[in-house]
């Protein structure tokens, strides 16, 4: 997320809305000057179908969110990995979901090593 800030020159935070008594919407990260929603993925490679579903998911989220929050803010899909994002960017119904809603992609330019790190937590989510 620091990586993210940077690049927008904002503060975000995580960020609780509650929409009733017992339900609530949970944001990866939020500012609300400039209002900007996002969630994050850190997975690394090509995202399997339920991963892909994951995502869409955080995007119906973050589109609920906004039209809460504020309709003209962005919302921000971020990813930690070219491969993880390259589904979402590219000729199928996700990415051209995402688009119709204003969800922005950006990936975060993480160093190796970190990556090796997400990587290896990745096989062991797997055995």
């Amino acid at each position: 997320m620091a990586w993210l800030e940077t690049q927008l020159e904002c503060t975000l935070k995580p960020k609780r809305i509650m929409l009733s008594e017992a339900v609530r919407l949970e944001l990866d990260g939020y500012s609300d000057d400039p209002l900007i929603v996002c969630e994050a993925w850190a997975h690394q490679g090509t995202p399997k179908a339920a991963q892909k579903y994951k995502v869409m998911n955080d995007a119906m989220k973050m589109v609920l969110a906004r039209s809460i929050l504020g309709d003209q803010g962005r919302a921000i899909l971020l990813f930690a990995d070219d491969l993880a994002a390259k589904h979402f960017r590219g000729n199928t119904w996700q990415a051209a979901a995402l688009k119709a809603n204003r969800i922005e992609i950006f990936v975060a330019a993480l160093p190796e090593s970190l990556k090796t790190d997400i990587k290896a937590a990745q096989r062991l989510q797997y055995r």
